[in-house]
């Protein structure tokens, strides 16, 4: 039998692998989130159905920013070019 594992990253960690992986070598990167929004009358039985929120997480990726700061990766310090 296979044994689950769970590797978890800080928003810092996700971006600095998607800084490598597009070949980045210049400028502050942050994690950028595309969500989705929907509703829907939802429980575990018809008698408690309720309206209900959802929020689905459609696309996950980087964006460009001016300014270093907390939530930011410096591309030139993680993917130096050569």
């Amino acid at each position: 039998m296979v044994e689950e594992t769970t590797h978890l990253f800080s928003h810092k960690e996700v971006v600095e692998l998607l800084i490598k992986k597009q070949d980045i070598h210049h400028g502050f990167w942050r994690l950028a989130i595309e969500f989705g929004f929907g509703a829907a009358n939802l429980g575990p039985t018809p008698e408690q159905t309720s309206p209900t929120g959802i929020v689905a997480v459609v696309r996950i990726g980087i964006r460009q920013v001016d300014a270093e700061d907390a939530l930011t990766v410096d591309a030139g310090k993680v993917n130096p070019i050569g």
